[in-house]
């Protein structure tokens, strides 16, 4: 087991927090994974204890950018954001800007170098250090670099502040004992460390306690639990425990490696009936070959047998996962591999990558590395093969009925066609026609529907001829009523502020020492890169 503390983290009241009579006020822009999404909760929750206040949409008086240094434009997204900050920080007297996240650990002084103007670097092992240093960096009238090499302290231990009333991260373990070449987060995150089963499942009772319905769970390798104390069925019996817990409706978990996945957490899956039918299994290739020099240990043929013994247990599961395109050495032959392995794995969906140089990985000093254009072709034909296959998945979905947890900001022309948005049981979109009464869901409350049209990344639900929509009140909707009327938002009679684009926000209650302690929007599990951050 992990020495690394779960001791709750008490974060002092910071003087920087104040301006005279004024409460500061921050703004955090997170860049990458669902990690970092969930890290990102913990920064804001630990600005908020020691007495900040969220900007919402003013000018921020703190600007704390948490960063990912996985995507090709990692390094050109940060400092893009920190040269149009350099001319606010001119203009707006004592600003303060902070970077943190894999991409400050990995670059350390040189961002300081780089951006003079940064006021504090951390890195992914001290994310509850940023408001001391903070306050250090405005005492001292200088940068301050705090970068540590092992974690001492799970983020987990920190105050929270959830973006979501109704769903919620839950962080299993952190770091990754594998060595694949591509990947520079092992690196930056550093070796497995196993939370306490105890801690994870007091976690998500709370959570449930706060309103919420929904977790996902969250680890590099997140089937690989259980390592650090030497039980590798540790994960399935983590998520049937998780599921005996009284409120809780639906389980999520992102992401695992198929080299760990085994038949135990399969029937956990199946016999589960909180955990929900969708699994992200990352793929990356399907030449045997490009595996080997990935160092993925699995190849195509026992990938291919997951899914199938995922499907005898589960027939109405949702399997998506994530492919690279263009991986040095990738001959004609090798991609042809990815296409047939495509096809017959039906995913619902499958989030594509162009492959580009990480300097710091094994990968970035290989010979035959593919050009830009060939990669580009090989993506576009990809892409092509795995629309028409989410649009056929998708059209077999047409005229069955299902339940969705109604959700925030994932329809982009609700306001105007009368829809809401909610999420199925196997984790699909589906965007659903309200009724002209006024009896309207909340987000967090279960609807259900009939899927009536498909289209490769959504399905449309419109109403029957009776024109009703059934609606299940639940105790995250009810949560959701509470944080707007704690936010003042207070939806107009007859209108749910789901329907008028109101905001949620709402913090995780704070872990009591001596008592059991404790999306990309709206996305419940998904792959642990968020889909909405621009980089594909």
């Amino acid at each position: 087991m992990s020495s690394t503390s779960e001791t709750p983290t008490v974060i002092p009241v910071s003087s920087a927090a104040t301006e005279g009579s004024r409460a500061r006020s921050y703004e955090v822009r997170t860049f990458g994974c669902q990690m970092n999404v969930h890290d990102s909760e913990r920064l804001s929750g630990s600005l908020e204890a020691a007495g900040y206040v969220k900007a919402d949409g003013r000018e921020p008086d703190v600007v704390v950018i948490n960063t990912c240094a996985v995507r090709e434009n990692a390094d050109n997204k940060l400092y893009g954001n920190l040269g149009h900050l350099a001319g606010v920080k001119k203009r707006h007297e004592g600003m303060q800007i902070a970077v943190g996240g894999c991409l400050a650990q990995k670059d350390k002084n040189a961002i300081l170098e780089k951006a003079p103007w940064v006021d504090v670097v951390f890195g992914t092992h001290n994310m509850g250090a940023l408001p001391s240093l903070l306050e250090r960096a405005r005492h001292n009238d200088e940068a301050q670099l705090e970068i540590l090499d092992a974690l001492e302290t799970f983020p987990s231990t920190l105050p929270t502040k959830r973006d979501s009333s109704y769903s919620g991260w839950v962080s299993i373990s952190v770091g990754c004992n594998n060595t694949c070449t591509f990947c520079i987060v092992p690196s930056l995150r550093g070796k497995e460390k196993d939370r306490r089963p105890g801690d994870i499942l007091a976690e998500i009772e709370a959570l449930v306690a706060d309103g919420a319905i929904e977790v996902t769970l969250l680890g590099q390798n997140v089937n690989s639990y259980g390592v650090e104390f030497g039980d590798r069925q540790a994960f399935g019996k983590l998520l049937r425990a998780a599921g005996a817990i009284p409120g809780i409706e639906r389980i999520r978990f992102t992401s695992p490696h198929p080299a760990a996945f085994t038949d135990d957490v399969i029937a956990a899956m199946a016999e589960t009936p909180a955990v929900m039918p969708q699994l992200h299994m990352p793929l990356q290739s399907g030449s045997d070959r490009i595996l080997r020099a990935m160092r993925r240990s699995y190849r195509s043929s026992k990938f291919l047998g997951i899914l199938d013994r995922v499907r005898e247990r589960i027939p109405h599961a949702a399997i998506s996962t994530d492919i690279i395109v263009g991986f040095p050495g990738e001959s004609d032959a090798d991609f042809e591999d990815t296409l047939r392995v495509v096809e017959q794995s039906r995913f619902a969906s499958a989030f594509t990558f162009q492959y580009s140089i990480r300097p710091g990985t094994p990968a970035a000093t290989m010979e035959n590395q593919v050009p830009k254009h060939v990669v580009q072709e090989r993506y576009e034909r990809l892409i092509a093969l795995q629309e028409r296959i989410s649009l056929e998945e998708n059209r077999a979905l047409i005229g069955r009925r299902v339940d969705l947890l109604v959700s925030t900001g994932e329809g982009r022309k609700n306001d105007r066609t009368r829809r809401l948005s909610g999420r199925a049981e196997d984790s699909r979109l589906v965007h659903f026609e309200l009724p002209a009464s006024a009896d309207l869901p909340r987000p967090g409350d279960v609807v259900s529907v009939t899927v009536t049209e498909a289209a490769p990344h959504f399905l449309l639900a419109d109403l029957g001829p009776d024109g009703r929509l059934p609606i299940r009140r639940t105790a995250a909707g009810d949560a959701w009523d509470r944080a707007q009327a704690d936010s003042c938002d207070v939806p107009p009679t007859g209108m749910s502020s789901a329907a008028s684009g109101g905001p949620v926000s709402i913090g995780l209650p704070s872990l009591r020492v001596g008592a059991r302690p404790l999306t990309s929007p709206g996305i419940g599990t998904m792959p642990i890169y968020d889909p909405t951050d621009g980089e594909r």
